[in-house]
C-alpha cells in the first residue's frame, strides 16, 4: 500500500504528518510528489525523505491533477500492484483518518474509497458553499449522492491505476473528473466519515477561488451548455417548422434531427470524451436509438399538454426539461460509455508528456535522492 501526497510549497505539518504515518503504520510506503515547489521547499522536502518518505517531482508548477498522475506513474512502474491512498499535505487528514481509509480500501473488493468530511463546525463559509454546490451538482449530473465531491483523501485499488492516468485535467478539476468518469467505467465509490479539519480557515489552500471553480465545475458546465444549445436551436426550429406546416410531428421531427446532431457531436466530444474513433458507429447507433426515443416522448407529451389547452412554449419548456434530465443519464451510463476497465493499459496524454520529458524530470527527481 502506497500513500501519495501531492505537495506544493507545504510547511511543517508535512514532515509532522510523514513522521507520524512512519511511527503509525511502518509499512506503508509513502510517496510525495513536489509539484514545483522550487528550491526554496528543498531543505523541507529533506527533511521529509530523512523521516521515511520517497521524493518524487519536477521544476514547475503544473497542478494537483498534474502531481497526482505522475504519481500514479511513479508508482505503476516502481510499485507494480500497490494500492494507493492519496491524501492532501495541509493538515486536513488526520493519520487516524488515513488509516481507516487504508482499512476501507483492503476490504473494499475494487472500489474507489473516498474520505468524505461532515462539514460540521467551524468550516470557512468558502469551503461550506462550495462543497454543497458541488455536491448538488454532481448528484444532478450522475444520480449518484456523494457527501464531499471535493475531498483529497482517495483509496484507489492497483488495478484502476491506468484508468485514472487517461482522465484528463490538470489541476483541481482533476479529482471531479474522477469521480464523474467513474459511473460510466464501471466503478464503485464507497464513502466513509472522516474528520473535518480547517486549520487557519484553511489559509494553505491553493486553491483558487474563481479560477479554480471554474475548472472544477467545467464537466458539468460543458454538458449544461451543450444542451441549452441543443434546446435552443430544437425551439427555434419546432416554431420555424410549425409555422411552416402546421404541422407538429413534422415540426417535432424536423428539429430533433437537427439539434441532435449538433448535440451527439459536442456530448461526444467535449462532454464525454468518447473520443475513440473505433467507436463512432457505435455511439451514434446508441444516440440514435435515444434520439428516437426522446422524440417520440416529446411528442407524446406536447400532443397530451397541447391538447389539455397548454400554450406551445410552455408545454416545450416542461417537456425538454424533464426528458433533459433522463437523457443525461442515458448518455453517461449508456450511449458514451467506455468499453475499457479498470485494469487496461491506456496510453494517456500525461503519459506522453512525462515521457517527453524525462530527462528534466530524472534531474529533478535525484536532487530529492529517488528516481523514477
Amino acid at each position: 500500500m502506497i500513500i501519495l501526497i501531492p505537495s506544493f510549497e507545504p510547511d511543517d505539518r508535512l514532515v509532522q504528518l510523514v513522521c507520524d504515518l512512519r511511527a503509525t503504520a511502518p509499512l506503508l510506503r509513502v510517496v510525495i510528489v513536489d509539484d514545483g515547489s522550487g528550491p526554496a521547499y528543498a531543505d523541507l522536502f529533506a527533511a521529509v525523505q530523512r523521516v521515511g518518505a520517497d521524493v518524487i517531482g519536477y521544476n514547475d508548477n503544473h497542478g494537483k491533477g498534474h502531481a497526482l498522475k505522475f504519481g500514479f506513474r511513479s508508482i505503476r512502474t516502481n510499485h507494480a500492484g500497490e494500492a494507493v491512498v492519496c491524501a492532501d499535505s495541509d493538515g486536513q487528514h488526520t493519520v487516524g483518518d488515513i488509516l481507516r481509509v487504508v482499512a476501507q480500501l483492503q476490504a473494499s473488493d475494487g472500489a474507489m474509497v473516498l474520505g468524505g468530511r461532515a462539514f460540521a463546525g467551524d468550516v470557512p463559509t468558502r469551503s461550506r458553499f462550495g462543497n454543497a454546490v458541488s455536491r448538488a451538482a454532481f448528484k444532478f449530473a450522475t444520480g449518484v449522492a456523494v457527501r464531499d465531491t471535493q475531498t483529497g483523501l482517495r483509496g484507489y485499488p492497483a488495478s484502476m491505476l491506468d484508468w485514472l492516468l487517461s482522465i484528463k485535467g490538470e489541476r483541481f478539476q482533476y479529482e471531479l473528473n474522477v469521480l464523474l468518469g467513474s459511473r460510466s467505467a464501471g466503478i464503485r465509490i464507497e464513502e466513509i466519515e472522516i474528520e473535518t479539519v480547517y486549520l487557519q480557515h484553511n489559509a494553505s489552500s491553493h486553491f483558487r477561488p474563481i479560477v479554480d471553480s471554474v475548472k472544477v465545475f467545467a464537466p458539468l458546465l460543458r454538458y449544461i451548455s451543450s444542451s441549452l444549445a441543443a434546446f435552443l436551436i430544437d425551439a427555434i426550429g419546432l416554431f420555424i417548422l410549425f409555422a411552416f406546416t402546421q404541422s407538429l410531428l413534422v415540426s417535432v421531427v424536423g428539429a430533433r434531427l437537427v439539434s441532435a446532431s449538433v448535440n451527439f457531436l459536442i456530448n461526444r466530444h467535449l462532454v464525454f470524451n468518447a473520443n475513440n474513433r473505433d467507436h463512432v458507429a457505435r455511439d451514434a447507433l446508441r444516440y440514435v436509438i435515444l434520439a428516437l426515443a426522446l422524440v417520440a416522448s416529446s411528442y407524446v407529451w406536447l400532443s397530451v399538454l397541447v391538447d389539455w389547452g397548454v400554450p406551445l412554449v410552455i408545454a416545450k419548456v416542461f417537456s425538454d426539461v424533464t426528458l433533459y434530465i433522463i437523457s443525461f443519464q442515458v448518455q453517461r451510463r449508456f450511449v458514451f460509455k467506455s468499453g475499457a476497465a479498470p485494469g487496461v493499459p491506456v496510453q494517456s496524454e500525461t503519459d506522453a508528456a512525462l515521457g517527453a520529458d524525462r530527462p528534466a524530470l530524472r534531474t529533478a527527481a535525484r536532487s530529492h535522492g529517488t528516481s523514477v
